[in-house]
């Protein structure tokens, strides 16, 4: 059962959008979150990949897996990491990251679960019908 969730946004995006969506998401249990097995009261935090190419998320999984287990007893199993709708999808944002399978190959090797999307937005379902949006 997840205890911990980690929103990773794009670092580029994070400059303009504060992850409100993301958030609400988050405590609305949609979206990405639909059907999640979530502790009651699991917590989440979130930050950005560090920017391009995305190599500082593997240091900040690594001290995010030590601080759990240090300071909560939170065992990595215990811990999702969620590649925002940012990252993982074209959307209003702008298309996926390039640096996506990178992304997820750094999560892997750290050792912790991990899932994409974060927030599904109406008006970028509309878009990926109409085809002006690509599927992930």
């Amino acid at each position: 059962m997840t205890k911990l969730v980690a929103i990773v946004q794009c670092h580029l995006v994070h400059q303009r959008c504060p992850g409100y969506m993301c958030d609400r998401a988050f405590v609305n249990r949609t979206g990405g979150f639909e059907g999640l097995s979530l502790a009651d009261g699991a917590r989440k935090i979130s930050f950005t990949c560090g920017g391009c190419c995305g190599r500082a998320l593997h240091r900040k999984l690594v001290l995010l897996k030590k601080k759990a287990k240090q300071f909560d007893n939170i065992e990595p199993e215990e811990i999702l990491v969620k590649l925002a709708s940012c990252i993982s999808t074209d959307n209003y944002h702008g298309p996926p990251c390039p640096h996506l399978a990178y992304l997820k190959e750094l999560t892997r090797k750290v050792g912790l679960p991990f899932s994409c999307d974060t927030t599904i937005s109406k008006k970028a379902e509309e878009k990926r019908a109409a085809g002006v949006y690509k599927r992930g």
